[in-house]
């Protein structure tokens, strides 16, 4: 509900003015990319149970001032800009914790099925939390909106209250050594590192092109339909997860995300509208696959006691490549046109998938180990 609830209710507020909306958006993306680094070596020290509480707890009155703000005619960008900065902030220790906190619940040869869970549950939000929004935004206005987001995280922070304590993991060594260690574990575990970088390439090559190319090869009415499309591959997927166990997990996961490109090829090469509506739900189905392989297969291989700090920077890297596949679809759109772009970005992007399959590291990783992995040796 958020993006949609905050992008109607700052242009409202600001009578209109992009400028204000684009710097919102920007001022939460922005602590969020400096700080993930440091939300993984914070998820390692402390109980990650805690750390979610206190996160959920401050980005429910984070939102909440937000929301009596706009309710009480009282918006100024300033303010509101540096509300949602502290969101932005929240978010970057909530991810690497809430992947770390999994491994915690569950035993290792759980943990495919709940990621599976969990995906259905979020991407099942992501499609029916927009048109809720925009429903309370028409009927009531969007500071309610905004304010049952920031509700909403009252009853997420009570359930995260009654999940175990997890070990408390006391660290002598210096933050800045933790961090050291998160990257040095990253670089070293091969298969982390191929598929990192295919999930960087994916950012940068899809993201952009998707979603600026995209409407505008589309148009508003077949937009929307491939959005709600691409929604119900995420569910499909998320629902087969939780039964199918295949031996290479992670090598599954990788031609899975052959997938992910169908639809902007599609609209590239100018298919019938049939057919985009399939890739388009074929692409949600290799999307939520590619996602579950990954969670599980960290959870499963790394050590528990540095996931946060992995996971944080192969987001990290991944996260850094979304803006720089933004700024260059403009002019590589007035060099190839709008059709030749998308349809060379998703080539490009089916390659780059299949890449990180010549590492037998990425190949050959097992699935559902009986014992969590030791620590990596270095290449």
């Amino acid at each position: 509900m958020a993006p949609v609830a905050l992008a109607f209710a700052v242009l409202d507020a600001a009578h209109g003015r992009a400028a204000d909306l684009g710097t919102v958006l920007a001022v939460r993306m922005l602590p969020l990319l400096a700080l993930l680094l440091l939300g993984g070596a914070v998820a390692d020290r402390l109980p990650r149970r805690t750390v979610l509480l206190t996160t959920h707890l401050g980005a429910g009155l984070s939102q909440g001032a937000a929301a009596a703000l706009l309710l009480t005619g009282h918006y100024a960008l300033g303010p509101f800009a540096a509300l949602e900065f502290l969101n932005g902030a929240l978010t970057a220790f909530t991810s690497p914790a809430l992947r770390g906190v999994l491994p915690e619940l569950v035993p290792n040869d759980r943990l495919r099925p709940a990621n599976a869970l969990l995906g259905m549950a979020a991407n099942g939000s992501k499609l029916f939390g927009p048109p809720l929004a925009g429903l309370l935004v028409a009927g009531v206005g969007p500071g309610w909106a905004v304010a049952l987001d920031a509700l909403s995280y009252l009853p997420a922070a009570y359930l995260l209250a009654r999940l175990p304590a997890g070990p408390a993991r006391s660290r002598p060594t210096a933050l800045r050594t933790d961090l050291r260690e998160g990257w040095t574990v990253l670089r070293r575990t091969r298969w982390v590192w191929w598929t990192t970088w295919s999930f960087c390439a994916t950012n940068l090559l899809l993201v952009g092109p998707w979603q600026i190319l995209g409407p505008q090869l589309a148009g508003p009415a077949l937009w929307g339909t491939l959005l709600a499309a691409r929604g119900a591959g995420l569910l499909l997927a998320d629902t087969a997860a939780y039964r199918l166990a295949p031996r290479r997990l992670l090598a599954t996961g990788q031609l899975a995300g052959l997938l992910l490109p169908l639809p902007l090829l599609a609209l590239g090469l100018r298919a019938p509208v049939p057919w985009l509506f399939a890739a388009a739900l074929a692409s949600g189905l290799g999307l939520a696959l590619s996602a579950t392989a990954w969670n599980t297969s960290v959870q499963e291989h790394l050590p528990h006691d540095v996931l946060s700090r992995v996971s944080a920077n192969a987001d990290t890297l991944s996260y850094l490549a979304i803006p720089l596949g933004q700024l260059a679809c403009a002019p590589l759109t007035t060099r190839l046109g709008a059709p030749a772009l998308a349809a060379t970005a998703a080539l490009a992007q089916a390659a780059l998938t299949l890449l990180p399959l010549l590492s037998p590291a990425v190949r050959h990783l097992p699935h559902r180990p009986a014992t969590p992995a030791p620590a990596p040796a270095p290449a």
